[in-house]
């Protein structure tokens, strides 16, 4: 084995340690719970006779950037409900929105938050729709909140393959 294959064996074993813990780090951070410190929680409550999925848009309007940061809280089945935990420095409003289906967008709703120490409660008993104006902002937006979630799936995935392949042929035999 020469000096210049012994370098590519230890850059190898190298990059495959800093991606594999970038990856473990990633997974960890994605799948842990959301619970932040001073943070509200929010319980949507699904009253509709069919399930919803929903995703939740905070409107970061306090610190004058007008960005908007979207979540999907999930597909809820009827009277079942699910809790988010929202950091809400930077805002005190929230929109919550309702599919039924992939594109069918059956519910829309403004929430403002008056007290940032009381916890939200909203429950989804009428298919509405609050504001046609936001709900089209909400809707372009959960749109590209979805693609960037399969463009980063996609990368995962063909990471998740070349560092298999990396692994499964480092420790083959000659």
């Amino acid at each position: 084995m020469g000096r210049l294959a012994l370098w590519a064996k230890l850059f190898r074993i190298v990059t495959l340690a800093i991606s594999i813990g970038l990856f473990t780090y990633w997974f960890i951070k994605k799948s842990t719970i959301g619970i932040v410190k001073n943070s509200i929680s929010l319980q949507v409550i699904n009253k509709l006779p069919q399930p919803i999925d929903f995703y939740m848009i905070i409107v970061n309007n306090l610190d004058g950037s007008g960005t908007q940061e979207t979540k999907h809280i999930g597909n809820i089945r009827s009277e079942y409900y699910r809790i988010e935990h929202l950091k809400m420095d930077k805002s005190d409003q929230y929109w919550v929105v309702g599919y039924l289906g992939k594109k069918n967008m059956v519910y829309f709703s403004q929430h403002a938050i008056p007290n940032k120490n009381m916890d939200q409660v909203v429950e989804v008993q009428n298919y509405i729709n609050q504001s046609e104006k936001l709900s089209a902002q909400a809707k372009k937006k959960v749109e590209s909140y979805n693609f960037q979630n399969i463009v980063q799936s996609i990368w995962v995935t063909l990471n998740f393959l070349l560092i298999f392949i990396n692994v499964s042929l480092f420790w083959r035999k000659k």
